[in-house]
């Protein structure tokens, strides 16, 4: 096998594994198709010692640090298939060619699949959000919505009312039970039950959401609740479990970040509802932790 691990995802928990193995002198492939997940937002927010930065350049300068090391390899490209073989497993690229390695870590990251409602797809990132950690105090408070995709939308509007005065849009995507209605009122949330019909001002900007009944209300910046894509078959092409929960499909794993299939792991958002980019480092390091272990316990037996 020419190399001793495959990352499939260059992002933050597929660079931060990889650090991990090329610090442990372990010969790294890190695979990218240049798509991160946060790539819409101009700035990550609530990073200990680089909250501002541009995500991108976060991204950047940790590929360079990684690529300082003598066993690591990057290849810029879209996998499209993997399959386990004798020692390890083949990886399939879009051009065709194929590579190898003896463990595989799938760090692809998710599909965010927005409600189809005109006016979120180009404020995504920037006024059209998903998470008040990341980008809350930014909009620095005022008039803010949540837009209802299920029963998790009444957990989001009482969070978001620390950033702001929501108003919770139903959208006939829920229905607050007489508790959860009480609850809301406490946090001083403005229930509304007209559907949304779209998003309104000159994008990225947002003036308001315009409702079936013509009414529009200002808001500043409205939380919207995507449902997680894997971004393709690989997975389970693999074997690998994949979980439905609320938020949409994730790849199951162990707290060591191992899959269901032995030599498959997985980290990022991928394998996870929670989601940002410390999280997701976390993850990483993890992963490249335990992926490590499993090839000294091969190499020797046991560990």
């Amino acid at each position: 096998m020419p190399h001793d691990a495959v990352i499939i995802g260059g992002s933050y928990a597929g660079l931060s594994a990889a650090m991990q193995l090329v610090r442990a002198r372990r010969r790294v492939l890190v695979i990218d198709d240049g798509r991160r997940r946060n790539r819409f937002a101009a700035r990550a927010h609530g990073i200990l010692a680089m909250d501002g930065r541009p995500g991108s350049d976060i991204a950047a300068e940790a590929r360079a640090q990684v690529a300082a090391y003598p066993t690591a390899a990057f290849r810029m490209a879209e996998a499209t298939a993997a399959r386990a073989v004798d020692g390890g497993f083949e990886i399939t690229l879009e051009d065709g060619s194929t590579t190898s390695g003896r463990r595989l870590l799938l760090a692809h990251g998710v599909v965010d699949d927005l409600p189809e409602l005109p006016g979120v797809g180009e404020r995504w990132g920037r006024t059209a959000l998903h998470c008040p950690y990341c980008h809350g105090f930014e909009i620095g408070g005022g008039a803010l919505g949540v837009l209802g995709a299920g029963p998790l939308s009444v957990h989001q509007a009482l969070m978001v009312a620390d950033w702001g005065q929501v108003t919770l849009f139903l959208n006939g995507a829920l229905t607050p039970d007489a508790e959860e209605t009480t609850k809301l009122a406490k946090r001083g949330v403005t229930i509304e039950r007209e559907p949304v019909v779209g998003l309104e001002g000159e994008a990225p900007t947002l003036t308001g959401a315009r409702l079936a009944d013509g009414r529009l209300v200002p808001l500043k910046a409205i939380f919207v609740g995507p449902r997680l894509r894997q971004p393709g078959p690989m997975a389970e092409s693999l074997g690998c479990a994949v979980d439905e929960t609320p938020m949409g499909h994730i790849i199951r794993v162990d707290e060591m970040k191992q899959t269901t299939v032995p030599g498959v792991f997985a980290a990022g958002d991928t394998a996870a509802t929670m989601s940002n980019l410390t999280l997701a480092s976390a993850s990483g390091v993890m992963a490249g932790i335990a992926l490590h272990r499993s090839l000294i316990a091969e190499e020797i037996g046991g560990f």
